[in-house]
């Protein structure tokens, strides 16, 4: 590294982590030829809080080198996954006041009982097989006409997308059967690992970018009425490849926004 390098990097680090640089300088290269190099740069990454180091944050005990990821369950088993921190922390929390009237969810009604409220006075479930616990409507989105046209002032659509191969048929659907001015709720993935089970089961067909998300929804919605929202970086993506969970990074590095890396992505359609 040039010295006029050596200097930006050590303005560059905080109060805290010159003091244990200082701390530590006379221990440094018996350090390293001990823990050799690559394990060096991660306990550096841990105690210093440099956010040019190599590894992962030691608490995190692996190293990105390997073919495996550290986790396949998306992080589910340990926590919060990565793209539903972005979900309830920034996605529903910015439109929660759209989760009211006559509301529609896919799957269950668990956005709809936590970011509607009293705002809600009708939830409805809907699901693919009539048997699945929760629901009360039946029905493929794709293929619907036994719902109502203009049932509903909202519809939660989240983590579902990907797993319709017809994703025009299911958006015309959703634009037929929300009321005037109902809105729908929509989360995709960006960059996603593939989800085995549902793979297997009904299959995955899709991953969706900022563009290819609007362009779709504007066949059924005017453009005026379409929003879309991403969230994400390089290391939020490749935490969440990987399968670790929102508190296993800082909050800065989770809400630093990078457009060019799409974890999460959130549509927000008004039928006018």
């Amino acid at each position: 590294m040039a010295l006029s390098q050596q200097r930006v990097a050590w303005r560059e680090m905080s109060i805290r982590s010159r003091l244990i640089s200082e701390i530590v300088r006379p221990f440094k290269h018996t350090m390293r030829r001990v823990l050799g190099d690559t394990l060096y740069q991660q306990v550096r990454v841990t105690f210093l809080g440099e956010p040019n180091g190599l590894g992962l944050d030691w608490r995190w005990g692996h190293s990105l080198r390997r073919t495996h990821p550290l986790r396949r369950d998306f992080g589910w088993r340990a926590g919060q996954p990565i793209d539903r921190y972005y979900a309830e922390s920034h996605f529903f929390p910015a439109h929660c006041a759209d989760v009211r009237g006559h509301v529609l969810e896919i799957g269950d009604n668990r956005y709809t009982t936590q970011f509607g409220g009293d705002r809600v006075t009708k939830s409805d479930v809907l699901h693919f097989h009539a048997d699945s616990p929760g629901s009360t409507i039946q029905g493929d989105l794709t293929h619907a006409p036994h719902i109502p046209s203009d049932s509903f002032d909202c519809i939660i659509l989240t983590f579902t997308l990907q797993f319709i191969f017809d994703v025009r048929a299911a958006i015309g659907t959703i634009a037929r059967i929300l009321k005037p001015n109902g809105v729908v709720l929509v989360l995709a993935p960006g960059i996603s690992q593939i989800s085995r089970y549902d793979m297997d089961t009904w299959g995955e067909y899709w991953r969706f970018t900022s563009l290819s998300a609007r362009l779709l929804f504007e066949e059924a919605f005017r453009p005026s009425g379409i929003s879309v929202s991403t969230y994400g970086n390089v290391l939020a993506a490749t935490a969440s490849l990987q399968g670790l969970i929102s508190s296993e990074l800082r909050r800065e590095e989770l809400d630093y926004h990078d457009r060019d890396y799409e974890v999460l992505i959130g549509i927000r359609a008004v039928k006018h």
